[in-house]
């Protein structure tokens, strides 16, 4: 077996893992980078980027039936041949090569296979040891959790991988699952098509976030024409000679389809990656202090969704330049996720949300208020989003005077999110955020509603 040095040894190409690599070659650190898979990982292949593929024709068709002089023109239905092939080119047809050329440019040493410590700054990958000299960077990721209901992994179902790449559209979907993953999805596949039941055994679908969000995505799901079971707990599942599948609900319903997608969340990449040579625990995710370094150890690194901290992706390129400014030896520290990192559903309505919701807010002790508007109430929404339903709240620190939460809700205002990120991290005294005056007419407008609500 052969033997290499590099300042830093990734592992995982993934988002993260690029990040990290590419800010440290950048440093003139030499860097490796294994990953047993494709270069951009879940995100890129079978999650975010073909996720959002599927969902934006049917955003812009909604959009497009709130116009009039426009409306009159849609004919017929979304094309889903045409819809699948312009995801099948937003994923390169599962080919990472055009990835390449970026760690290519960087003296990235790419190096296909399974990554493995073992022992101190040793990773052992293909035929060959990598030494470290500076630091080893875990940024495997996660996949997709099935919980131990009977029958459930025999019954072959759906994870986001399958669901993201399906080559057709199923008749009838299950949706096992109704979180970010699967309201996205549940909605992608019935505008193509799909008859789709959603299965969640919370009282609510989205439970992580304001209540007024939950309801609002439950009734564009339903004007989509899925049908939802809150309260609702799985027993069993099966897939029968014929390929279809059931789902047994507790209290003996029986439900069926031609496909059952399970989303009910992730479980980290840690079990099989040497993690016990280093002294820390296989299978769960791995604790970082706030340099990312994983507990107890000043040359071991943890990033992205492998740590538990923040599982999103930007989140998880956020975390890589504070490793690297560390092991660079800057003073770094990442603080966003406890402020609550910026997050976006991308069904029709969307949610933007950032920072903390006013139950979260309360369960930390803080002093809040909460200041609700409608988000198509200003002069912007007439031209974009007309008449469209949703929600705008701002979560108001009372005795500092800031914002620390902020969600809206409705159609297309994802991009609105950042300008609510930046008053949260900034803590921006309210007094002076009056003074950041939205233009005429655009539905930034809604900062306006909302200041003037509080009594600004």
């Amino acid at each position: 077996m052969g033997e290499r040095e590099f300042d830093v040894v990734v592992l995982g190409a993934g988002p993260a893992g690029e990040v990290c690599a590419g800010r440290a070659a950048d440093a003139g650190l030499s860097v490796a980078l294994v990953e047993q898979q494709l270069v951009g990982g879940e995100c890129s292949f079978w999650a975010c980027m073909p996720s959002k593929a599927l969902l934006r024709p049917q955003e812009l068709l909604a959009e497009v039936a709130r116009v009039p002089g426009v409306a009159e023109m849609i004919k017929g239905e979304l094309n889903p041949d045409r819809v699948l092939r312009r995801r099948d080119e937003v994923i390169h047809d599962l080919d990472d090569s055009a990835q390449l050329p970026w760690l290519e440019s960087r003296g990235i040493e790419l190096i296909r296979g399974r990554g493995t410590l073992t022992g101190e700054r040793a990773v052992a990958a293909g035929n060959e040891t990598l030494r470290a000299r500076r630091a080893v960077v875990i940024a495997t990721g996660t996949v997709a959790a099935v919980p131990p209901i009977e029958g459930l992994a025999e019954a072959r179902p759906w994870t986001n991988r399958e669901a993201t790449v399906a080559a057709q559209v199923p008749g009838r979907l299950l949706v096992l699952g109704g979180g970010v993953v699967g309201v996205e999805l549940s909605q992608a596949w019935a505008s193509l098509g799909a008859s789709v039941t959603m299965v969640e055994a919370a009282d609510r679908i989205l439970a992580l976030e304001e209540p007024f969000v939950s309801e609002q995505v439950a009734e564009g799901l339903e004007r989509s024409g899925v049908e939802i079971r809150t309260g609702a707990k799985a027993t069993a599942a099966s897939r029968g000679d014929g390929g279809q599948v059931s789902l047994e609900l507790f209290g003996g319903e029986q439900l069926r389809g031609d496909e059952l997608l399970v989303a009910v969340g992730r479980r980290p990449r840690t079990e099989d990656i040497g993690l016990e040579t280093a002294g820390v625990e296989p299978g769960g995710y791995i604790e970082v202090d706030d340099q990312l370094r994983v507990k107890g150890s000043d040359w071991l690194y943890a990033i992205g969704d492998v740590n538990g901290r923040a599982l999103l992706t930007h989140m998880g390129k956020y975390q890589a330049w504070i490793a690297v400014d560390t092991i660079l030896g800057k003073d770094s520290a990442a603080t966003a996720e406890s402020a609550g990192p910026p997050r976006v559903i991308f069904t029709d309505p969307e949610v933007a949300a950032a920072g903390l919701t006013l139950a979260k807010a309360e369960e930390r002790g803080l002093n809040v208020r909460a200041v609700d508007v409608s988000t198509s109430g200003n002069a912007g929404a007439s031209f974009r989003g007309r008449d469209a339903a949703g929600t705008s709240r701002l979560v108001i620190d009372e005795d500092r005077g800031v914002v620390v939460g902020a969600t809206f809700v409705g159609p297309e205002i994802a991009e609105s999110l950042h300008a609510a990120t930046i008053a949260i991290i900034g803590e921006v005294p309210l007094g002076r955020l009056v003074h950041a005056v939205p233009s005429f007419p655009t539905r930034s407008e809604v900062w306006l509603k909302l200041l003037e609500e509080y009594g600004l």
